[in-house]
């Protein structure tokens, strides 16, 4: 039975580099953010007041063609970043910093929730829990000239926005990843312990955590 499962966390978290993993290992198709191609990012990241809503619903709009993507693909998919994120932490967090007009949200807000009418939900969603101090490393390692601006401040408040949305989503189950603890990318034995907890929640498992003595590192 094909399935569908969502990597969400903040910006720097290891979304994209989970996703290729998993992918290669689950022989399922990865489908990544297409963030590098918004051109509105640069502008946004200067002057968040002015184009946080062209930005987002240009999000929004590429969302939507790799969702339709993710629906014709016949295999079991992984998805970098959801629909929900985009509107219940980015887009929520810019309105509540006064960064997004109330009109600009209400629209946006009138978007997203009729397409939850529309799109599949997925079978699981996996959250990269990251503190800022991590974010900004991997961040100021990857280098990217867009993300170059962006603030811990900025960062905290998206954490704290994230941590209020994960308590509360119901949709699908969730499993909760302590992404400061886990070094997947260079360790393989902590790329197995995500596997293999990711298979038991799929699997139906209620309680799957983390113990502190599987996140040592090897």
């Amino acid at each position: 039975m094909k399935k569908f499962i969502t990597i969400a966390g903040n910006i720097g978290a290891g979304k994209s580099s989970l996703v290729r993993l998993l992918s290669q290992r689950l022989d399922w198709e990865p489908f990544f953010e297409p963030v590098a191609n918004n051109p509105y990012l640069s502008d946004f990241y200067a002057d968040m007041r002015t184009w946080s809503f062209h930005s987002q619903v240009y999000f929004l709009s590429n969302r939507l063609k790799v969702y339709q993507e993710l629906l014709d693909c016949p295999n079991s998919v992984i998805l970098d970043r959801s629909l929900y994120e985009d509107a219940e932490i980015f887009a929520r967090n810019l309105y509540l910093q006064g960064l997004m007009s109330q009109r600009d949200y209400e629209t946006y807000e009138t978007i997203y929730q009729t397409l939850l009418h529309f799109l599949p939900t997925p079978d699981l969603v996996v959250y990269l829990r990251a503190s800022v101090d991590t974010l900004l490393e991997r961040i100021h390692r990857r280098n990217r000239d867009y993300e170059k601006n962006i603030s811990a401040d900025y960062l905290q408040q998206l954490n704290d926005t994230y941590e209020t949305w994960i308590q509360n989503f119901t949709l699908c189950p969730v499993l909760t990843v302590p992404s400061d603890n886990l070094d997947f990318v260079n360790h393989a034995r902590h790329m197995d312990l995500i596997l293999e907890k990711i298979q038991e929640k799929i699997a139906g498992k209620e309680e799957v955590v983390f113990l502190p003595e599987e996140c040592s590192q090897y």
